[in-house]
């Protein structure tokens, strides 16, 4: 328990401490700010001042993860004091009649006195280290004079550039001091806090626009470069509160945000906030590249020109019409039907329910573009997060090999004995990284558990859960393909997964893993896109692997799917027919598009369904020429397909197939629009007649054997068309050709 005289003292040492610190100490450091009573926005504003600075929302990530852990208070202090902090307040006070009153010129004094230490400092030198490094202009600055006793976070300063940060009322709120080239880092006034604050190179009276940028060189680039005010954010993570500043200061005047290379995501979420503009470095520069660097590579008149060129963010909310939301491809699968190729899942049960075998199960089809109970996977990369049970893994992966006589897909791999965190962001950047680096992204990665994943945070808490989704989403996006966890269920079955009910909210897809007795089912308990399922049973077979050294036989087990009765089985086949169906609808409506066509003759040398469709992406695996040809009768007796004539480019009649209307609804496509048919034209006495045919409904016992031939035993009635007026190409002006066309009943589909 802390009072408002420690939580000054906390809050002083914790300015002390620089935050441009690794990863590790500066989580250190918050945890020991939160056990001395110091509140998460004293943790962000600290933050905010550094380099590394990832913005709040990993702040208040980290900040929620602390939960102890043996770090108190005295770390705080420790790290403070380590870097040259001096504790007034604990200091002895003197008795009345010894007190003196300090010189105002004292180094305790002078390190929280913002004023006292600018009044002490000169004006900048054109030869200041950094402003000869940088090109820039000594106007409005000051450097620590030579032979000051300044000392700032431990470190001697002396000459060190003295930049003041100001709120746009004139009042000083805070100094930075920058070192020459290769002498260390900036460093900011302990004990003091930037505010609202900010420096401006240039005048912003009668500006067209006003540049906002990280740190004083790149504001001296774009300052030279175009005479427009640049106006010092003195780090990333504070261009919000700038932009806040200048927006109520001058509400018309344009601000052009100039980030550094990789805080473009930054810049451009306050750009969308705040109406402003984006100027993006090249995106083949390197981390941290920024405007100074552009004018020293290309010359201050191409950064002009980069400058006059800003864009507007991209919108996060896009309006589309009906025509192109009907236009977007169809939902992609890795399993279809059930698990989605992207966005977040979940794979959940009781304990002992066999979930962790079933994930593995899964993984491995998914990593082959095996089928999966039936269902059709595609073949993916598949990382699998063991973080429960890694010394059961390396069995189950045993048992898996030996029950398949083969070993997994190399595609599958694996992070075992590593610690990972949901809510450290660290870890996630890093895990995708990794995933990236070993060609794993876009695929699936799995999470086993999500309890282990997100250690420390209450899966019953609205606020925790919601951090825990919003980390594996970010992990999602690094990555891409689908995040799958596995989770447990709660106390009750009946109510799905343990926790906030937020998770579920969140999923794509989420399947349910049950067990009574030895029966074992699992069944999809949500698929966005998808459709539900009866459970599908399954059992775990032992797998004995070996002999332990004092005789005992180790062993894992292994999924097997449960084969019902071909009655219970109805279900599950109609959702498997159904599903190839649409797929065929698919390829079938793909070949349209690419002007191709099937014949559903037998005799057909080329262009039959058989011939063409088994070798387009796509096609249901493992399905066979007979499996195709009972498909399709099944699609013309649902009324998804039918026969119908056309002619030919050679002019002569052919017959096809075609998707009805009905097709195009059952499979989810958008049905192409229908081609106008040509106008009638009068003939005349100098045009060629050609007769077109128009359809009839019923057989004509009296039509000739010709034409039923050619339209399947349907008669056609004949209208003349103009062919076209004689010339040396077509010298038969009364000719006349006939192209008969007709639909026709169905037969007997043969492939």
């Amino acid at each position: 328990m802390t009072n408002g005289h420690d939580t000054e003292r906390a809050r002083a040492a914790l300015q002390a401490i620089p935050p441009d610190l690794p990863r590790e100490d500066w989580t250190r450091a918050g945890m020991a700010a939160k056990a001395a009573g110091l509140a998460l926005e004293d943790f962000t504003d600290w933050s905010a001042n550094g380099g590394n600075y990832a913005g709040p929302k990993d702040c208040a990530s980290v900040w929620q993860s602390f939960k102890g852990d043996g770090i108190g208070p005295g770390t705080l202090f420790h790290l403070a004091f380590s870097h040259g902090w001096k504790d007034t307040r604990k200091q002895r006070q003197p008795s009345q009649a010894t007190q003196r009153k300090p010189s105002q010129n004292s180094p305790q004094r002078a390190q929280l006195d913002a004023a006292g230490i600018w009044e002490q400092c000169e004006p900048a030198s054109p030869q200041q280290g950094y402003i000869v490094a940088k090109r820039g202009n000594p106007q409005g600055l000051r450097q620590v004079p030579a032979g000051s006793s300044l000392r700032i976070a431990g470190h001697d300063v002396t000459g060190w550039l003295v930049v003041p940060c100001r709120a746009l009322a004139g009042e000083l709120q805070t100094l930075q001091f920058i070192p020459p080239p290769g002498a260390g880092k900036k460093l900011n006034l302990a004990g003091a806090s930037f505010g609202d604050g900010l420096h401006i190179v240039g005048e912003l009276a009668d500006a067209a626009c006003c540049y906002v940028v990280e740190g004083i060189g790149q504001a001296w680039a774009c300052w030279q470069a175009t005479g427009q005010p640049a106006a010092v954010c003195f780090g990333a993570g504070r261009m919000g509160t700038v932009v806040n500043a200048i927006k109520a200061h001058a509400p018309d005047l344009p601000l052009v945000l100039v980030p550094d290379t990789g805080k473009e995501a930054q810049a451009e979420a306050i750009a969308r906030e705040h109406g402003c503009q984006v100027v993006r470095m090249p995106a083949d520069k390197p981390a941290n590249y920024d405007a100074n660097d552009y004018a020293a590579e290309f010359g201050a008149d191409a950064l002009e020109v980069l400058l006059s060129r800003p864009a507007e963010p991209e919108r996060r909310y896009k309006l589309r019409t009906a025509a192109e939301i009907a236009a977007l491809p169809p939902v992609r699968w890795l399993v279809r039907g059930v698990l989605p190729a992207e966005g977040l899942a979940a794979l959940f049960g009781a304990s002992g329910s066999g979930k962790t075998f079933l994930a593995l199960d899964m993984a491995a089809a998914i990593a082959e573009g095996s089928r999966w109970f039936g269902y059709r996977t595609y073949a993916a990369p598949v990382v699998y997060v063991g973080l429960e049970g890694e010394a059961g893994l390396s069995q189950r992966v045993q048992a898996w090999h030996k029950h398949h006589r083969r070993p997994l897909p190399e595609q599958l791999r694996f992070v075992v004995s590593q610690p990972f965190n949901l809510p450290t962001a660290e870890d996630v950047a890093e895990l995708a990284q990794a995933c990236r680096a070993a060609g794993a992204g876009d695929g699936l990665l799995i999470l086993d558990t999500l309890n282990r994943a997100a250690l420390g945070l209450d899966e019953n808490a609205a606020e925790d859960m919601g951090a825990i989704i919003e980390a594996a989403a970010d992990l999602q996006r690094r990555i891409g393909g689908t995040v799958l966890a596995v989770h447990h269920s709660g106390k009750d079955l009946t109510r799905g997964m343990r926790g906030h009910s937020s998770l579920h909210a969140a999923l794509y897809a989420a399947i349910e893993v049950r067990r009574d007795g030895d029966a074992r089912e699992w069944r999809i308990a949500k698929s966005k896109d998808g459709a539900d399922a009866e459970g599908i049973a399954f059992r775990l077979e032992v797998e004995t692997l070996g002999i332990e050294d004092d005789g005992t036989p180790y062993s894992s087990c292994v999924v097997v799917e449960e084969r019902p009765s071909e009655q219970d089985n109805a279900p599950a086949k109609a959702f498997l027919e159904a599903q190839n169906m649409r797929q065929v609808l698919a390829l079938l409506h793909e070949t349209f598009q690419a002007g191709d066509y099937l014949s559903p003759s037998a005799t057909a040398p080329v262009g039959t369904p058989w011939a063409v469709l088994r070798h387009m992406e796509g096609f249901p695996a493992g399905m066979r020429k007979p499996e195709l040809t009972g498909l399709f009768r099944a699609m013309q007796k649902a009324g998804h397909i039918r026969r119908e004539g056309y002619t030919k480019p050679n002019r002569h009649p052919g017959e096809r197939w075609a998707i009805t209307a009905a097709g195009y609804a059952f499979a989810g496509i958008a049905e192409p629009a229908k081609e106008e048919p040509e106008p009638e034209i009068a003939s005349t006495a100098s045009t060629a007649p050609t007769c077109h045919v128009s359809e009839v409904d019923a057989p004509d016992a009296g039509a000739s054997s010709a034409l039923r031939r050619h339209t399947g035993g349907y008669r056609g009635r004949l209208t003349q068309r103009t062919q076209g007026e004689a010339t040396a190409d077509n010298p038969l002006p009364g000719a006349t050709q006939t192209a008969p066309t007709a639909e026709v009943g169905a037969e007997e589909v043969q492939l």
